[in-house]
């Protein structure tokens, strides 16, 4: 059987989604390849005077400390230019990587949006899906420092990366841990800014949504004077600001499309407006027997709304069979949310160099960053009591007139679960703030060439509650006296005593500190049959302090929603890191070269790690180079993993086999959420790796070139918590982190940092290039970058079975089959326009999820296929004024639905999607030389 699309044709259902990326990759870049052949004779003659190109500069590639060719690299490394960005309409470094086919379940802000979260405001790369830990970001080649916030992930926040200033992106998709130390497991980015710049340049950018929300507004200016060969320095400087706007749930029309009620009723909740009332069993056994009734029928579960089957629609609904029950209200946050953030952000870089003679230069570099952001959620819920007599319809039941069925009097008190709409949407500020000063000196001495820098760079991260978090007791004493109206509107004594009662605190404030002194020298030792043979030794000590504070507020437990941690407590942690490294670099002849490099770092507290590196080349022939390199690496435990306090939580939904046993495994009795307790540990030693990749460049023409690398990497002694999902599947070997009450119920479970299992993960990386084809219509390139993934898998201790997620949601998100990003580009004259297409393939859906209500797990599913246009054109005023416009999401194409019940977010998967829709931008940048 065949499955008809749209267009009428037909595809079989087989067909795998590396084909169909694969076809649609090359269909459109033969689109340019004939286009080009038609001008190729035409303008054979011109082609033939063109002047000879210009002799290629021998530059620093990332991935090696001595300079060569970038053609020459053993390694992997993508560049992305500032051409490139302006293209894409992206003005953010978050939003460059989201196009990045190897960057796979980085975290964002749509990730972000959530209630007490982890590590909220964090923007992340993870490149190969190995997680954020495992890739380390550089700007101009050195650290920065970690989001402060303690968590699961260590990394540099994108957010602090001054995208305006940016001059390149150089992506190294192999593990770097012999020439960077930890954290270059999956690979490195380095974001490059410009070294010198004259004149000034104004830029400004702004866009808007076709639905509404979520414009943007950027403004930066770009001044410097001085040329370093004439007169000696060169100072520059960048300021760049931007302004997004918040973006509700009420503005997208895929938000209702997605049917989450009707698809994910078991995820809503049972906190409504008007509020939700929760009998004892006395209680509902009591209106049982005095005949009451509601919606014209007698009760029959222990959960009952008064407003029934009207419950104040749109996000309060009539769900018989979502967590409100056949007698309550059952509560649609996502209709009632935030999908992407209101945000702020200002970036400043400057950069001076002085030359003090031929040989020697001084520079000094500052880096300053900002970025606010407000997470809106939805509004706050809470548990109040309140005597019976105070509710109109109940008032006349008598429930201090009878006793249960022990004799004691029914309890006159009603608990109520109440969505307090009237205080407005739990909204927190997380401000990101980072400073980096690097001064430094390059020269030339005795044949060495070097480079000696001192790195100061902080991260300050403030979380605040501003709105919709309000002082527990005072709310509780106020819904108790009937001041706050559970069942519809308050007040004014009652509005006036919310507001009066809004919290407005910095709840937790974290701080990172890295200082570094590092150094590295290169020069050429002898000449070999294929250049010279050249050496590069360098060393590094780094000194990293984190401090981690929770307010008096946060720790008294009085705020409403975001509860105090128990064991919480301010902690304050440093530690030294030292470490060596040389690279060698062997061109045996003009086709082989090789290159070895190792690196020894040594972590405080936590020992050594030797990293060794092998790469070579083999070029035949100009049109073919080919490329392998092997090695291993290695992730020292984060200051997180070794010291973060105790963070009590709770599990998802899932049963517990012992009770199950006991209750003929329905999952009504035995499925909830458990609480847990996680541990970090000071034992823990560093994460080890080794790595491989091969692959081929081919230029067949002058026109096309291609590449393919096959790159492995496999992970032990992961820094990992057994999964809560896999104790309670396996509770022969892990029953005892189970820990359970006398009556043999679980009272919490123990999940604790430890270096178990491995992982492992493989696939190719695919590359064409069509550039510089001269037509009588202009000059046309096009680009495809992919990633096809062979493998993805994870095993939780040694022993286990390893579990796959490679096209499958497992735990926390997953790796994708196949991902690519296209790039048509045209030129002629003042003329220029871009065509992009960015996809994923689709995969198996979570597909977990228990209702307690009937036992039931949610309807199995797999997420459709994601894919983006984008297209932009510019025109070229003259040679100081351009001006560009651009549609991005061009077919509005929204978030395909997944029943994940992983984030905050339900109905969508928010770590690689894009709620905004179509929108529309234009910029203008204009120079003075």
């Amino acid at each position: 059987m065949q499955a008809e699309k749209q267009d009428g044709s037909c595809v079989s259902p087989r067909e795998s989604a590396l084909a169909q990326g694969v076809r649609l990759a090359l269909g459109a870049l033969s689109v340019s390849a004939a286009l080009g052949m038609l001008g190729n004779g035409a303008l054979a003659q011109e082609q033939d005077g063109e002047a000879a190109p210009k002799k290629m500069q021998r530059v620093e590639i990332t991935g090696s400390a001595i300079k060569r060719l970038e053609s020459e690299t053993a390694l992997p490394v993508q560049i992305i230019t500032r051409a490139e960005i302006d293209k894409a309409g992206v003005t953010t470094a978050a939003e460059l990587m989201a196009r990045v086919s190897a960057n796979v379940g980085g975290l964002t802000d749509g990730a972000s949006i959530n209630i007490g979260g982890d590590q909220r405001g964090f923007n992340s790369a993870n490149l190969r899906g190995v997680g954020t830990s495992s890739t380390l970001v550089l700007l101009n080649g050195r650290r920065m420092a970690n989001f402060a916030s303690p968590g699961d992930d260590a990394g540099v926040d994108l957010n602090n990366i001054p995208a305006a200033a940016l001059q390149r992106v150089e992506v190294l998709l192999d593990g770097a841990s012999a020439l960077y130390g930890t954290d270059a497991i999956g690979g490195v980015i380095n974001f490059i800014t410009r070294k010198d710049y004259q004149g000034v340049e104004l830029n400004a950018y702004g866009s808007g949504t076709q639905e509404g929300g979520a414009g943007k507004r950027t403004v930066s200016i770009t001044a410097g004077t001085g040329d370093l060969a004439t007169d000696g320095y060169n100072i520059f400087a960048v300021l760049d600001a931007q302004q997004t706007d918040r973006l509700s749930t009420s503005q997208r029309k895929f938000i209702p499309n997605l049917n989450v009620p009707e698809r994910l009723g078991h995820l809503l909740s049972s906190f409504t407006s008007p509020a939700n009332i929760r009998l004892s069993g006395a209680q509902r056994d009591h209106l049982q027997e005095v005949g009451f009734l509601l919606n014209g029928k007698p009760i029959t579960n222990r959960q009952i709304n008064l407003s029934i089957p009207d419950c104040n629609p749109p996000a309060n609904l009539y769900l018989p069979n979502g967590t409100g029950g056949v007698d309550g209200c059952t509560y649609d946050y996502m209709r009632d949310t935030e999908l992407y953030p209101k945000s702020e952000k200002q970036n400043f870089l400057s950069r001076g160099v002085l030359k003090l003679n031929p040989e020697h230069q001084v520079y000094a570099e500052v880096a300053l960053s900002r970025s606010r952001t407000n997470y809106v959620a939805s509004s706050t819920r809470v548990i109040g009591y309140l005597d019976y007599s105070k509710v109109p319809q109940l008032a006349n039941t008598g429930f201090d007139t009878i006793l249960d069925d022990d004799g004691k009097q029914v309890e006159r008190e009603l608990e109520v679960r109440m969505r307090l709409k009237e205080a407005g949407n739990r909204t927190s500020e997380l401000t990101s703030e980072s400073q980096r000063f690097v001064v430094g000196a390059t020269g030339t001495v005795a044949g060495w060439d070097y480079d000696v820098g001192l790195n100061h760079s902080v991260n300050t991260v403030r979380d605040r509650d501003t709105k919709g978090y309000l002082l527990k007791d005072k709310l509780r004493a106020g819904i108790a006296d009937g001041s706050i109206n559970p069942f519809g509107p308050s007040s004014a004594e009652g509005l006036a005593l919310i507001e009066s009662i809004q919290v407005n605190d910095e709840v937790r404030h974290a701080r990172g500190v890295m200082d570094a002194l590092d150094f590295k020298a290169s020069r050429a030792l002898m000449a070999m049959g294929g250049g010279d043979m050249a050496l590069a030794v360098g060393g590094e000590v780094r000194r990293e302090r984190t401090q981690f504070r929770l307010s008096k507020l946060l720790m008294s437990n009085n705020i409403n929603d975001d509860s105090a941690p128990e064991g919480g407590k301010d902690t304050s942690d440093s530690r030294t890191v030292q470490a060596i490294y040389s690279e060698l670099l062997l061109p045996f002849t003009k086709q082989w070269q090789a290159q070895l490099s190792g690196r020894y770092d040594h972590y405080q507290q936590v020992g050594g790690a030797l990293s060794p590196k092998v790469g070579l080349t083999y070029m035949p022939s100009k049109q073919v180079l080919m490329r392998a390199s092997t090695g291993k690496g290695f992730r020292a435990p984060s200051m997180s993993d070794l010291h973060r306090p105790t963070v009590y939580s709770s599990t998802a939904t899932l049963p517990d086999p012992v009770l199950c046993a006991t209750v003929d495994n329905n999952y009504a009795d035995c499925a909830q959420n458990w609480d847990t307790r996680r541990y970090s540990n000071d034992k823990l030693k560093p994460e080890r790796s080794r790595q491989f990749t091969a692959g081929v460049v081919l230029e067949p023409s002058q026109h096309w070139t291609f590449s393919f690398d096959y790159w492995n990497i496999k992970r032990t002694d992961l820094i990992s918590e057994i999964g809560d999902d896999i104790i309670l599947g396996n509770l022969a070997k892990y029953g005892d982190l189970v820990h359970r009450n006398k009556d043999n119920e679980i009272d919490y479970i123990e999940l604790r940092k430890e270096n178990r299992g491995a992982q492992k993960a493989t696939g190719i990386d695919i590359t064409a290039d069509l550039h510089g084809v001269k037509t009588a219509w202009g000059r046309f390139g096009a680009h495809l970058s992919g990633t096809y993934v062979l493998d993805s898998k994870i095993q939780t201790s040694p022993g286990d079975a390893f579990i796959s997620n490679l096209n499958k949601f497992v735990t926390d998100g997953v790796v994708q089959r196949w991902r690519h990003t296209i790039t048509l580009d045209w030129d002629h004259g003042p003329y220029s326009a871009s065509l992009s297409n960015t996809y994923s393939s689709s995969y198996d859906d979570q597909n977990s999820a228990i209702n307690t209500d009937d036992g039931s797990v949610v309807k199995p599913n797999r997420v459709k296929a994601y894919t983006l246009w984008d297209m932009s054109g510019a025109y070229a005023v003259s040679k100081q004024f351009k001006l560009r416009a651009g549609i991005q999401n061009l077919f509005n194409t929204s978030p395909p639905y997944s029943n994940q019940a992983y984030f905050f977010l339900s109905g969508y998967d928010p770590t690689y999607t894009d709620p905004r829709g179509r929108r529309f931008y234009a910029s203008a940048n204009y120079s003075f030389k």
